[in-house]
């Protein structure tokens, strides 16, 4: 997929975060960019994990200012010097863009984006200081989410082929069967996760607590 044929798919999996009440509120830019471009953006990026092959990224930025934790004063003449700490205003995330390896399959372009826009959504949302394998777990569970309901959706469409039905199933049991420590155990704790208490219990849990529940 290039650029342009991907806006509608786009489109298409941030109406289904819209439809699971986790809308995005910021208009965040897709751009499909060469293997180089990607690796470049990778070694600037450090927000992130990840993996050795890297397909899809999400950048964002954090403002960090200069805050006074003393103030400036005068002993016997002598002017002491005003003292600050780096304060980074972490509820002020902005995601810059999403980043995605062009000429992929619909079907796979697409679980990379759900994927990457799950980060661009905790990032929006407050939510820090996570370990990868619960980031980068619950970012996986949208992932299968979304290829889940695209495989439900082409069931019953005559313009969902064979083939296509047997690529999502591929990318679905890529996801289950994992063997990375960070995607594929993350992804399986985050399921059981929300296999047990829902997406939206778990979500609130990992805000609150920093982990899975």
């Amino acid at each position: 997929m290039n650029n342009i044929e991907c806006q509608p798919l786009y489109m298409d999996i941030q109406e289904f975060f819209e439809g699971l009440e986790m809308g995005v509120e910021q208009q965040i830019p897709l751009l499909l960019v060469e293997r180089d471009a990607l690796n470049e953006a990778v070694k600037r990026e450090k927000n992130h994990h990840h993996d050795s092959l890297t397909i899809g990224m999400c950048l964002c930025e954090a403002h960090v200012i200069r805050t006074v934790v003393s103030k400036p004063r005068t002993k016997t003449g002598r002017r002491i010097s005003i003292i600050t700490v780096p304060y980074q205003l972490e509820q002020h995330w902005h995601v810059t863009a999403i980043l995605v390896l062009y000429g992929l399959p619909r079907l796979f372009t697409g679980s990379i984006l759900a994927h990457e826009l799950m980060h661009a959504w905790l990032r929006l949302n407050g939510y820090k200081g996570l370990e990868p394998e619960v980031e980068e777990g619950i970012c996986q569970v949208m992932a299968h989410k979304w290829l889940e309901s695209e495989l439900l959706a082409g069931s019953g469409s005559s313009s969902f082929s064979e083939f296509e039905r047997k690529l999502a199933e591929f990318h679905i049991r890529l996801i289950e069967k994992n063997p990375s420590r960070v995607y594929g155990g993350g992804f399986r704790a985050a399921k059981a996760a929300v296999n047990r208490y829902g997406l939206r219990r778990t979500l609130e849990h990992i805000k609150r607590a920093g982990d899975l529940p």
